[in-house]
């Protein structure tokens, strides 16, 4: 199995340290950080928080002075170190972690290069940043995610709704809508589809696209609250895995 390999670009200014587990977490969840950087001012008291954190994940904090009054240093920084790295052919991919717009042009030209492009940010993330990702993930989703999931008496995890934390660009409207045509567009002779591929699709439509952001913890848990969709488990070779598929009502 080969893991793609991520330089990890961290912007201290706009990300608290509270989320560097999920960060982490997430990163190794989609393949291997090669770099893993962290920008900013590191002379300025605000950032003391960071200090703590930076040494036990093995990120590696880049100093960056702030030159100018009200002029943002650590932007640049990190834009050119992003460059260098591109051209050093040592990755495949970005994690760009920031809620900042400056860094839209940034992820677009990483895309053009062929770089697969993941942001992460907090839900204030304007919504041109959002779009120039190949996917976009909410720092708010993923720390509810990261707490201790409710367990029911036999002692599964419940298949409750979560509190939903970030607001994505798509309204549940929208999804339905888009649910609907993509099994139109992608369904077998009976009219199937794997949820799978639904979410597939749905992330390539919506980069910000996360079943949490609706309340849910599971794709297949969001398409069964629309009441416009029969969702259908069917078993495999591992007694404890089962694939879901979906279709439109009759």
């Amino acid at each position: 199995m080969n893991d793609k390999k991520f330089a990890v670009l961290i912007d201290s200014d706009n990300i608290s340290h509270r989320y560097i587990k999920v960060i982490v977490d997430e990163v190794a969840n989609e393949g291997i950080s090669t770099y893993k950087r962290i920008y900013g001012d590191w002379t300025n008291p605000k950032l003391a928080s960071w200090k703590d954190v930076l040494l036990s994940n093995s990120i590696m904090p880049i100093q960056q002075y702030s030159y100018t009054m009200g002029k943002n240093a650590t932007d640049s920084a990190m834009i050119i170190d992003a460059m260098d790295i591109l051209y050093s052919g040592n990755v495949e991919g970005f994690f760009l972690v920031s809620s900042d717009s400056d860094f839209t042009r940034l992820a677009s030209r990483l895309r053009e290069s062929g770089m697969y492009v993941v942001g992460m940010g907090e839900r204030k993330t304007p919504a041109a940043f959002i779009s120039a990702c190949n996917k976009f993930k909410y720092l708010e989703n993923l720390a509810e995610d990261d707490k201790k999931e409710p367990k029911a008496k036999n002692g599964r995890a419940k298949a409750e709704p979560v509190e939903q934390e970030a607001s994505p660009r798509a309204n549940r409207l929208e999804i339905m809508r888009a649910i609907r045509t993509i099994i139109q567009e992608k369904s077998d002779e009976n009219g199937w589809v794997f949820v799978g591929e639904i979410g597939n699709i749905l992330s390539k439509r919506y980069p910000d696209f996360d079943s949490r952001s609706y309340g849910f913890q599971k794709l297949t848990q969001l398409v069964t609250s629309f009441q416009g969709f029969d969702v259908q488990s069917r078993p495999t070779s591992d007694p404890n895995t089962k694939l879901f598929y979906a279709k439109l009502k009759e």
